[in-house]
């Protein structure tokens, strides 16, 4: 935001003990009370690969580097440059970065970090992870269901929520979806403040955000922070009268410490030493000013010397600044004040970063939690009516369409090959609308992540969550709708056990074919490559099943494809259960029969016999039996790859030392 040159005094926000209903949660899991948080000569690495595939080299850039400081109950801003120094503190004292980078101790109240600290302290990410196909209120309702103990009333939620809504001015635009930059911050914000965490992180929050508007979330925010709670929060060059509100201000600067103290100590912090400030001129300008390397002469750069590149000259001059601010820092009064405080705190606690930072806990059962996340998903689905009515009607058609062809060919002779082609048709069609459920998993994979590191849910809860609100009825409706019409045009079976069974068979090829997509989906794959992936799958599949039905035979090698082959064994099932026990040569039709000049199949079970299909009961189970195996293993390598990446890597680690184990036994 750029600076103004008269610079606006507005009073401080007076405590107002009603403004919001105190939490008391009594678990023994949760912080509560005032919270100050320490961190200790922490540094931060980050492992960098490059070169070429098989052959690249591993390198570790240390981006934060000797960090110490203290923030206490009030509003803590961090500042600094856009060189990413500022997020990255962030997230690493709010335990958002992989802790296997991290060196030193971040303490609360003297004590190390709980184990689900992520889960009981609050975090608002830059990147809204809101979800804007449902309400403003439905978002913050979610958050409350899901984060606060079941202990609390729902009328007691449901007042913390209206008094957040007002607060943040969401009162009139409850009912409206955050589609809007603007809305979806302030959405963003209230999902944390209702659960009145003692400790609260936000990154950049009054980025897209205009001047009332910031005006209103800092108001906010002071008010939260006047009741004992610790706001920390990072943000980009704010007016002077925001700036005014804060209680303590870091500066950073490539991974450095340029000032932490009081935030209305800072400007005589610079000007005592020999920096000059114009009045006029907004303190946050004038801060990043120096931290830029705007005040040369008084840093003794030298100018002179041989002529470098431009962009050479000003990188150097830029690290030669932020190493002499970062050691007048470490030389000041202000950091000797702090490392007394620090040591107090430290004591003869020695943090120890394990595992234990990494588990997440929930403050309600897995029934409740399922029941939350499947009900957005069918709220979100309102949004998409038009949409599903489209589909619904382009399925009906295609069904009658095909349907009718189907009704009439002739039947005769040529019987057994209409009923093929029917189930081929409804095989086809299986494997093409199998294709799309993949995305969901790919979209909501940020909004999961974040969820499930703050303590919405359980992975169990999300996984089985979307799977009965998305995969069961977008593949179960359009399965028995399309085999219904078909079947009921075609008149193809009258028994209504072998149509029951029909449906079966369609709904177990329609899930196997839908949770292969999902298990490729749910990973960090680019969008495209999962299409192309399932088309090239489903069409070899499908042609070499072709070939198989009208050649009679593949050779050897091709011929174990059908144990990898997903319509090869829901469109064999459908046959077995088609075919057994049908006589295509009723008296009847003896004259027809007689003009046919090509060889006629009289019996479904001699069709069988020829495509090599045991005609036993465990010829068609089988199938299903495969499937249902299939189906097991892509849901259960979806899963894997919705769990935490530092629990796959335990998982691996204890797999390799019980293969080690193994050979030396």
């Amino acid at each position: 935001m750029s600076s103004n040159n008269d610079p606006v005094v507005i009073p401080m926000i007076e405590r107002i003990s009603s403004d919001l209903p105190v939490m008391d949660t009594r678990d023994p899991e949760t912080l509560t009370g005032e919270a100050v948080l320490s961190f200790h000569n922490i540094s931060y690495g980050e492992t960098v690969q490059s070169g070429f595939p098989f052959c690249k080299e591993t390198c570790v850039i240390e981006r934060l580097s000797n960090i110490s400081g203290i923030m206490k109950p009030g509003l803590n801003a961090i500042m600094g440059p856009q060189d990413g120094s500022r997020s990255l503190l962030l997230d690493v004292l709010a335990a958002r970065k992989d802790p296997r980078g991290l060196t030193g101790d971040i303490l609360i109240n003297g004590k190390p970090r709980p184990a689900n600290f992520k889960c009981t302290s609050g975090y608002v990410p830059q990147n809204d992870m809101v979800m804007h196909t449902v309400s403003v209120r439905e978002n913050v309702e979610f958050s409350a269901a899901l984060r606060l103990p079941t202990s609390i009333t729902r009328d007691e939620k449901r007042s913390r929520i209206n008094e957040v809504l007002g607060l943040l001015h969401l009162d009139e635009e409850s009912n409206v979806k955050p589609r809007s930059k603007e809305l979806r911050k302030r959405t963003s914000i209230a999902m944390e403040l209702v659960i009145e965490h003692p400790i609260l992180f936000l990154d950049d929050p009054t980025t897209d955000l205009d001047l009332g508007t910031t005006t209103d979330v800092i108001s906010v925010l002071k008010k939260m922070s006047m009741r004992g709670r610790t706001i920390i929060f990072s943000i980009n060059q704010p007016p002077y009268f925001i700036f005014r509100c804060f209680d303590s201000l870091t500066l950073v600067a490539s991974g450095k410490v340029m000032f932490h103290g009081p935030a209305q100590e800072a400007l005589e912090y610079f000007t005592s030493a020999g920096y000059n400030y114009d009045s006029h001129l907004n303190p946050v300008d004038f801060f990043l000013d120096i931290i830029n390397g705007g005040f040369s002469a008084i840093l003794d750069t030298e100018e002179g010397g041989q002529k470098a590149d431009k962009y050479k000259e000003i990188s150097e001059r830029q690290h030669q600044v932020t190493e002499k601010l970062a050691h007048m820092y470490a030389q000041s009064f202000l950091y000797r004040v702090m490392r007394i405080e620090l040591d107090l705190l430290l004591g003869e606690q020695k943090a120890k970063r394990s595992s234990a930072l990494e588990e997440i806990t929930c403050v309600t059962p897995f029934w409740h939690q399922l029941w939350w996340i499947t009900s957005r998903s069918f709220t979100s689905f309102q949004c998409f009516s038009w949409v599903i009515m489209i589909q619904a009607i382009f399925l009906v058609m295609f069904a009658v369409f095909v349907g009718t062809i189907f009704n009439f060919l002739p039947d005769d002779c040529s019987e057994v090959n209409r009923r093929v082609g029917l189930l081929f048709s409804l095989t086809v069609f299986q494997c093409i609308i199998s294709m799309t459920p993949w995305e969901h998993f790919v979209i909501d994979r940020d909004r999961f992540l974040h969820e499930h590191t703050s303590g919405y849910y359980k992975v169990a809860s999300y996984f089985f969550g979307k799977l009965l609100a998305e995969l069961l009825p977008r593949r179960l409706l359009p399965s028995i709708i399309f085999t219904a019409i078909v079947f009921s045009i075609a008149g193809i079976i009258t028994d209504a056990k072998g149509f029951l069974t029909t449906l079966f068979t369609i709904m177990m090829l329609a899930y196997s074919a839908s949770s292969l997509p999902l298990s490729i989906g749910a990973g960090k794959n680019p969008v495209a490559v999962p299409t192309l992936l399932m088309m090239i799958y489903f069409g070899l599949m499908l042609l070499f099943l072709v070939l198989d039905l009208y050649s009679g035979s593949l050779l050897p090698v091709l011929s174990l494809i059908q144990y990898i082959s997903i319509p090869h064994y829901g469109f064999t099932a459908l046959l077995h259960n088609e075919f057994l026990g049908q006589n295509f040569c009723p008296e009847h039709k003896a004259a027809e029969i007689n003009r046919s000049q090509n060889y006629v199949i009289c019996t479904g079970e001699e069709f069988l016999t020829i495509q090599g299909i045991d005609l036993s009961p465990w010829g068609f189970w089988q199938n299903h039996v495969a499937l249902s195996c299939i189906i097991i293993i892509f849901l259960s390598i979806t899963y894997l790859q919705l769990i935490p990446q530092k629990k796959v890597e335990v998982l691996r680690s204890g797999w390799r030392k019980f293969q080690q184990l193994f050979k030396k036994m």
